[in-house]
């Protein structure tokens, strides 16, 4: 196995939830909650991971990503600023008329943005046909669909993962932001989708679980996944997080959903980050 700063992947992550917990108070409008649950994440992906080139962000045979959970993309604009495709401080015109950063991922837009998502459960949808299409031309490239738990209640997911079985996408990995809650509060109680762990296999998917907070455990699964191809199976990793992870009044709180701080707010999430208003 490849030595691994973690670290300093951690470092990168507390910028990351410092960037985009300004952009989302500057525009007073966002979704910190599941922003801070998928950070690590996408840190781990994007500064470990991917096969990517932010000098060139269209090149052949890159690794892919889609954000299913759309509304969590003040995370990757920031993990995709701190990777360098852009100035960090561009995002802080985060949801203004005209910005390239919108409230959801628009790929016409923002450098990275591999897909428009926003509509629950489309974008999972669309990474299994970049798969397909990537498996007709013969690439070997990895396409990654990071997707909500919450979002798992949308029956196109479902659809989506028998197609992945069906033509046997083994460079297809499925990451779910396992944390538990939505906007109307815990996901088991709005629509039971426990075990999901249990579900992706019986769909014909290989599947592992992690703790999506410790990069160890998260990469040590992504390795696991990636090992898995030539298998002729697609794989799923569950990933239990944290909705606002970082943020201690944050944490686990479903009213943190989309809403964004107050000045007062603001300033003891600032503190408790380590970062400066």
């Amino acid at each position: 196995m490849k030595e691994r700063n973690y670290q300093e992947l951690r470092e990168i992550a507390r910028r990351c939830r410092i960037d985009a917990l300004k952009a989302i108070y500057a525009a007073n409008s966002g979704h910190p909650g599941g922003s801070f649950s998928v950070t690590d994440i996408l840190v781990a992906l994007y500064f470990d991971e991917m096969n990517i080139d932010p000098a060139n962000p269209k090149m052949e045979n890159r690794d892919r990503l889609v954000l299913s959970k759309g509304h969590a993309v003040p995370a990757l604009y920031a993990v995709l600023g701190e990777r360098g495709y852009y100035d960090v401080e561009e995002m802080m015109s985060l949801r203004q008329v005209g910005s390239h950063f919108q409230g959801h991922p628009n790929m016409h837009k923002c450098p990275g943005v591999e897909m428009s998502t926003g509509s629950l459960g489309q974008g999972y949808s669309v990474a299994v046909g970049m798969a397909i299409a990537d498996k007709m031309e013969g690439k070997d490239s990895y396409v990654y669909a990071v997707t909500g738990d919450g979002e798992l209640q949308e029956g196109i997911i479902w659809e989506a993962a028998l197609s992945a079985a069906k033509y046997q996408l083994d460079r297809f990995i499925t990451i779910v932001d396992c944390n538990g809650l939505q906007i109307d509060g815990q996901v088991d109680v709005v629509k039971k989708v426990q075990p999901i762990d249990a579900k992706f296999e019986a769909f014909g998917f290989n599947t592992i679980v992690c703790d999506g907070h410790d990069f160890e455990s998260l990469l040590g699964a992504i390795d696991q996944a990636k090992a898995n191809a030539g298998s002729g199976k697609p794989t799923a990793i569950i990933a239990n997080t944290h909705k606002g992870q970082g943020v201690s009044f944050m944490c686990d709180q479903a009213g943190w959903h989309g809403k964004a701080p107050n000045a007062e707010q603001m300033a003891e999430a600032m503190k408790e980050l380590g970062g400066e208003m």
